[in-house]
C-alpha cells in the first residue's frame, strides 16, 4: 500500500520563485491570490472599474462583505461572459503537431463560456462567480483557475457541464437566483423583514384603534383579571380580540398568534399609545395658536382619590377667526396655594413652549387663592404680564347672586329650607324614590290615554327630585322644576310616610310638609322662584357657551336685568294666573288678594295689609329688588372702563356704538400689542375700516364680535385692517365663564371612577384630554400615532 502513498516534499524557495515566474507568463497567474493587494474595506472597491478579462479578475472571496460580493456577482452577470469583439483574430497553438485555435462558434452553444485575449484561454463565468460557495468544488478546475486551452478537445466542455447535480449546474442555479430578486438570499431576508414589519404595524394599528375607541368613550383599559383563561380580560384586550374576530388578517398576527414579547398589548404599550394621542392633540392646539395671544382658564378640584387636580384651558382665536377653548392639561397639585398653582402652570407652559407674554386674559372662580388682589394667582400672573386682564367667571357670579338672594330674604330662605327637608323625607330611601317614579308612570299613562299630553322622542321622560347646591349652577331651578312636575307624586309619598313612616319623627315631618305644600304661600313662592330662576337659568346656559364673547355676555346680563324689572312692573297678573291654575289642579285653597293677610306663623296677630300688598310688594318686588342689587354688585366690577371701551367694537345696529376715541383708549390698555407707532397707524386705520365695513352689505346684520371676526377672515378684511383685527382678537380672548374647565372635571369623574381610582396622573391626563377633545381623536391618523410612538 505504501507504494501508492508517496509523501510529497514541501516546495523549495527555488520552486516557489520558478512558480511565480511561470505565473507571470501563463494562465496560472489568475489563481494565485498572493499577487493581489489586500482589500480591507468595501470603500476600496470601485464597482465601475471591475476587471472583466478573466485573467485580471480577483477571486470573489477576496472582496470583503457578503453584500459587496453579491453586488459584484450581479455586475458580472448583467454584463455577461467576457468575449472578444466580432472579427477578433484568435491565435493558433500547436497541439498534436497541428495548429489549433479557439472556435468562436462555441459561444452559441455554451452561454457560460468566456475567453481571455490576454492568455488565450477559455473560462466559465458561472463557476468563477460561485466556486467558493459550493462545497467540494475542485480548486484546480481549468475553467475557473488556470483556464482551458484544449482546442482539440471539445467534449471537455460537455464534461465540465456534467450532470444535473454537477458543480457547474449548481453555480448556474445560483446565478439564476441572483438575477431573480424573489429567489435571492438578500431578497429572502428582506422579504422576511418586510413580513415581520407588516405584522408589527398590523398589531400596532390594532392596538391604536382599540385605544382610540376607549379614549373617545372615556372607558377603562384594564381588566380585573387579564389572564388568558379569564372570561373577561378587560376592555382593551377584549376589543383587540373583537377586531381580530372581524378581520382574518389581524387574527393571524395578534394575541396568541404574535410573539410573546411582541404582542403590543401590554399596559405600558396602552399608556404609551394614550400619551401619543394626547400629545398629538395638545401639539395641534399649540400649533393652532402659533405665537398668537390667548386667555388662561384655570380651576382645581379633588378627584375620587382625594387628589387635587388642576385643569388648564386656553381660549384663543384660530386662523379662521373662530373662538376656541381647548384643554391642554390636567395636573396634580400638592396644594392649592397660588404659588403652587403658578409653579405648575409654569411647568406646563415650559413643556409646550408657551410664554406668559402671550397671555391676554385670565378667568377663575371666586376663590381667594385665585382672585386675590395681592397674593392670589391673578396677582402673580399680572406681575408676569400686566395685559393679562382678570375676569371673574360670569356663570359663577350668577350662582352667587341666586345664593345671596336665597340667604338674605327670610321667606325665600325658609322656602328652600323646607325644600331641603322635603328632599330628605321624600327621597331618603330607594323605596320612596321608586314610589315617586311609579306614581309618575301611572299618571303619564292616564294623561296619554286621555289625550292631555302627547308622546314623542324625548317627551315624558322619567324624573326624580334633584338636590340643590350652592356651587352647582342652575341646581336651584332644576330642583324647583322637578318638584313642580312631580308635585302629586310627592304628595302621595308624603302621605305614605305620614301613615307608615319608620318613626315618629319622620311621620311628624311628613305631616308638617303636607300642610306646608298644600298652603297657598308655598305655591306662590314656588312659582315666583320658578319664574325668576327660569330667566337666570337661561342666562347661565347662555354664558356657558364656548364661543361666547364678553360683550355679548354683558349684553345678555343687561337684558336679563331688564327682564327682571319688567316682571317687577308688569308680571304680577300673569304670575297670579299661573298660581291660581296650579291651585285648582291640585285642590289647594286660593286666597282673595283683597282680604287681610294672615301670617301662618302668627295667625292671631293682625298684619294690617292685604294679601295683594304682602305677596306683590313684600314678596315679589322685594325679591326682585334684592336680585337687581346683587346683579349690580356682582357684575358691576366687571363693567369697568375696559368693557366700556370694548362696546365700541360691537357690530349691532350697523356698528351704531362705534367710537374712535373709545377704541384708541382700549388699545392703550395693551401696551405690549400697540406701541406708539402702531397707535398712530390704528388711528388712521379705524376710520377707513368703519367706512368700508358699513358699505359692505355682508356686515349689515351682525350681532356679535364673534361673528364679526369670522366674517373678516372669510372676506380677507383681517389682512386689509390688521390692527383692527388684532384689537378684535384681544377682546374676543377675554373669558366669560369657566364652563369649559368645569366640563373637564365632569370628564374626570367619568374617566377616574371608584373602580378606576388607581389610575396614574399622566395616564389620567391623557385620557381626559382625549375624552374632552373627541374631534381631534377622530381626525388623528394611525400613521401619526405610529410615528410618535416609534420616537418614544
Amino acid at each position: 500500500m505504501e507504494r501508492f502513498l508517496k509523501r510529497k516534499s514541501p516546495p523549495s524557495a527555488t520552486d516557489q520563485d520558478e512558480g511565480s515566474s511561470q505565473q507571470n507568463k501563463g494562465a496560472s497567474n489568475i489563481s494565485a491570490p498572493t499577487r493581489t493587494s489586500l482589500i480591507l474595506s468595501p470603500k476600496d472597491v470601485n464597482l465601475d472599474e471591475l476587471p472583466y478579462d478573466p485573467a485580471d479578475r480577483k477571486r470573489i472571496i477576496e472582496y470583503p462583505g457578503f453584500k459587496l460580493q453579491e453586488e459584484i456577482r450581479r455586475r458580472y452577470l448583467i454584463r455577461g461572459p467576457h468575449r472578444p469583439q466580432p472579427g477578433f483574430n484568435y491565435p493558433q497553438t500547436i497541439i498534436g503537431k497541428k495548429p489549433r485555435r479557439f472556435n468562436p462558434d462555441w459561444f452559441e452553444q455554451y452561454d457560460w463560456l468566456e475567453y481571455s485575449e490576454k492568455v488565450d484561454k477559455a473560462f466559465c463565468l458561472y463557476c468563477y462567480l460561485f466556486r467558493d460557495c459550493i462545497d467540494g468544488q475542485a480548486g484546480n478546475d481549468a475553467f475557473v483557475t488556470k483556464g482551458f486551452s484544449g482546442w482539440n478537445n471539445k467534449p471537455r466542455l460537455d464534461t465540465h457541464v456534467g450532470r444535473v447535480t454537477s458543480y457547474h449546474n449548481a453555480a448556474v442555479k445560483r446565478c439564476n437566483n441572483l438575477l431573480k430578486p424573489s429567489q435571492s438570499i438578500e431578497f429572502a431576508l428582506k422579504k422576511q423583514q418586510d413580513v415581520a414589519k407588516e405584522e408589527y404595524f398590523i398589531r400596532l394599528s390594532t392596538s391604536i384603534n382599540a385605544a382610540r375607541y376607549l379614549l373617545h368613550q372615556g372607558l377603562a383599559f384594564r381588566g380585573h383579571n387579564e389572564s388568558e383563561d379569564s372570561a373577561n380580560r378587560g376592555n382593551f384586550l377584549e376589543l383587540v380580540k373583537l377586531l381580530a374576530e372581524q378581520n382574518e388578517k389581524i387574527k393571524r398576527v395578534v394575541l396568541r398568534n404574535a410573539p410573546e414579547n411582541h404582542q403590543m398589548v401590554s399596559p405600558e404599550i396602552q399608556r404609551d399609545i394614550a400619551n401619543c394621542v394626547a400629545e398629538i392633540i395638545v401639539n395641534s392646539i399649540i400649533e393652532e395658536i402659533g405665537g398668537d395671544v390667548f386667555c388662561l382658564l384655570v380651576d382645581e378640584s379633588a378627584d375620587v382619590s382625594d387628589k387635587e387636580q388642576m385643569a388648564v384651558v386656553l381660549r384663543y382665536v384660530n386662523n379662521r377667526g373662530e373662538l376656541k377653548e381647548r384643554l391642554i392639561g390636567v395636573v396634580h397639585v400638592a396644594e392649592t396655594t397660588s404659588a403652587c398653582l403658578k409653579s405648575n402652570i409654569d411647568a406646563l407652559f415650559s413643556k409646550y413652549k408657551l410664554s406668559w407674554k402671550q397671555v391676554r386674559g385670565q378667568g377663575y372662580d371666586g376663590a381667594s387663592n385665585m382672585r386675590g388682589e395681592f397674593n392670589g394667582l391673578r396677582a402673580l400672573i399680572l406681575r408676569e404680564n400686566g395685559s393679562a386682564h382678570y375676569v371673574h367667571c360670569f356663570a359663577h357670579q350668577l350662582q352667587l347672586v341666586i345664593v345671596a338672594v336665597a340667604k338674605k330674604n327670610d321667606d325665600i330662605s325658609d322656602f328652600f329650607d323646607m325644600i331641603s327637608l322635603l328632599l330628605n323625607v321624600a327621597g331618603a330611601s330607594c323605596k320612596r324614590k321608586d314610589m315617586i317614579r311609579q306614581s309618575q308612570q301611572e299618571r303619564v299613562k292616564r294623561a296619554v290615554g286621555s289625550g292631555q299630553i302627547s308622546t314623542g322622542i324625548g317627551l315624558n321622560q322619567e324624573q326624580t327630585l334633584q338636590r340643590p347646591g350652592d356651587t352647582r349652577w342652575c341646581s336651584h331651578y332644576n330642583t324647583l322644576k322637578s318638584l313642580n312636575n312631580l308635585f302629586p307624586c310627592v304628595i302621595e309619598v308624603l302621605q305614605y310616610v305620614e301613615k307608615d313612616g319608620p318613626n315618629n319623627k319622620k311621620r311628624r315631618q311628613a305631616r308638617g310638609l303636607l300642610d306646608y305644600l298644600k298652603d297657598f304661600e308655598f305655591v306662590f313662592h314656588l312659582h315666583m322662584m320658578l319664574m325668576i330662576l327660569g330667566h337666570a337659568n337661561s342666562l347661565s346656559l347662555y354664558l356657558q357657551r364656548k364661543d361666547q364673547d364678553i360683550l355679548e355676555a354683558m349684553s345678555e346680563v343687561k337684558f336679563t336685568k331688564q327682564k327682571f324689572q319688567q316682571i317687577r312692573d308688569d308680571g304680577w297678573e300673569s304670575l297670579l294666573q299661573i298660581i291660581y291654575s296650579f291651585c285648582e289642579e291640585h285642590s289647594i285653597p286660593k286666597l282673595d288678594m283683597e282680604e287681610e293677610y294672615i301670617d301662618r306663623h302668627k295667625p292671631r296677630k293682625k298684619s294690617n295689609r292685604t294679601n295683594y300688598q304682602h305677596y306683590r310688594w313684600n314678596c315679589l318686588n322685594l325679591v326682585i329688588d334684592l336680585l337687581l342689587i346683587e346683579f349690580n354688585d356682582r357684575f358691576g366690577e366687571t363693567n369697568s372702563s375696559l368693557l366700556t371701551y370694548m362696546a365700541a367694537l360691537s357690530p349691532k345696529d350697523s356698528f351704531g356704538d362705534f367710537k374712535l376715541e373709545s377704541l384708541m383708549e382700549l388699545a392703550k390698555l395693551y401696551p405690549d400689542d400697540f406701541n406708539q407707532e402702531q397707535l398712530k397707524d390704528l388711528a388712521h386705520e379705524l376710520p377707513i375700516y368703519i367706512d368700508t365695513i358699513k358699505a359692505d352689505e355682508r356686515f349689515s346684520n351682525l350681532n356679535s364680535i364673534t361673528a364679526l371676526a369670522k366674517l373678516m377672515v372669510d372676506t380677507n378684511k383681517h389682512q386689509a385692517f390688521p390692527l383692527v383685527y388684532k384689537l378684535l382678537k384681544l377682546v374676543l380672548v377675554l373669558p366669560v365663564a369657566t364652563a369649559s374647565v368645569e366640563r373637564c372635571f365632569s370628564a374626570m369623574k367619568i374617566v377616574k371612577t371608584i373602580l378606576r381610582n388607581r389610575i396614574g396622573n399622566t395616564f389620567m391626563n391623557d385620557c381626559i384630554i382625549c375624552f374632552v377633545e373627541p374631534a381631534f381623536v377622530a381626525t388623528i391618523s394611525d400613521n401619526a400615532v405610529i410615528d410618535r410612538f416609534q420616537k418614544i
